[in-house]
């Protein structure tokens, strides 16, 4: 089959295609035909040095994918062949999902979303996971709780406002002024120009923050919550706090796959309380250049890639 592998550690002019073995579905997996891949941050800072995942023979990154049950091996009973599928398989182990084909365990997929496109379907599931085990399954959040997302713009950010607003949260968003728009189509109720002063001069009083930036603005989130509040912080373990103040919590989150947490997600979409924002669609053969665009740290919403070719979007 056709694959993006990572000939080295480096720049993305190291991911290059190639011919690899294709895999079969084992005991309680499924074999996929991908029709498309979503791109995330994991990726790019994964290929730059290998990171800390569990990495095969041939380096191949990839989680997010979207496309059809082609086999099914002993023990499956969630899924069939013919069945319209994405999920996020694997993390943190090896997926290879910038291929033409994965196979993973069957409770790593869930059913796409009838109303998406399989171009939108692989702009959800790492991300909007990420979101989902964050706010719902560690913050728990509650309805009119107040809840500010950072980088509220970006792959997870858009999808984590959603999230909490359909949770029944006070949403406020940080972004630069250009992103508002969207960010209040989303369901932001408020939004905060972080470029324009110190978001914590801004806002106060806040239960949740999910912190998609790390560094210094995890520890400035400290000061906006209130007793009882919680921060997320969702680029690694270092970027939690050393000294939390009594009364707070801290904590970092790593998603994992999660049957349950992708049917609540498509059930979001399908009561129309979630849709992926999707920037920039390529083919497969670029993805280097859909690495290239990630890494400005412009993006709004996902950047895609399609293994059969461009596919439009849903209206």
């Amino acid at each position: 089959m056709r694959a993006v592998v990572v000939e080295r550690w480096g720049g993305p002019e190291h991911l290059v295609e190639r011919e690899v073995e294709r895999p079969g579905p084992g005991l309680g997996e499924v074999l996929v035909r991908v029709r498309a891949a979503g791109v995330n941050p994991v990726d790019w800072k994964t290929r730059t040095s290998g990171g800390l995942i569990d990495w095969g023979p041939v380096p191949m990154v990839g989680w997010d994918v979207s496309g059809v049950v082609e086999a099914v091996g002993p023990g499956v009973g969630v899924l069939r062949p013919g069945d319209e599928v994405f999920g996020m398989p694997l993390f943190p182990r090896q997926a290879g999902g910038y291929a033409e084909y994965v196979a993973a365990p069957a409770r790593h997929f869930a059913r796409k979303p009838a109303g998406l496109t399989h171009v939108e379907a692989a702009a959800l599931p790492l991300a909007a996971l990420t979101a989902w085990q964050a706010l719902v399954d560690t913050a728990d959040i509650r309805p009119g709780e107040r809840v500010l997302v950072h980088a509220s713009a970006g792959g997870v950010g858009h999808l984590a406002v959603q999230i909490a607003k359909a949770r029944g949260a006070y949403v406020i968003g940080t972004a630069s002024a250009g992103k508002h728009g969207l960010l209040r189509e989303l369901g932001a109720d408020e939004v905060v120009d972080y470029r324009a002063a110190p978001f914590e001069d801004a806002v106060s009083d806040i239960d949740v923050v999910l912190d998609g930036l790390g560094g210094e603005t995890a520890e400035r989130s400290l000061k906006v919550l209130r007793p009882g509040g919680r921060l997320i912080t969702l680029p690694g373990p270092d970027d939690v706090p050393a000294a939390v103040p009594d009364g707070l919590r801290a904590q970092w989150v790593l998603v994992e796959p999660d049957h349950l947490g992708l049917r609540e997600i498509a059930a979001l979409v399908e009561r129309g309380e979630l849709r992926p924002v999707v920037e920039a669609v390529l083919p497969l053969t670029r993805a280097a250049e859909a690495h290239e665009l990630g890494e400005r740290g412009r993006t709004t919403g996902k950047i895609v890639l399609t293994v059969d070719g461009v596919e439009e979007r849903s209206s």
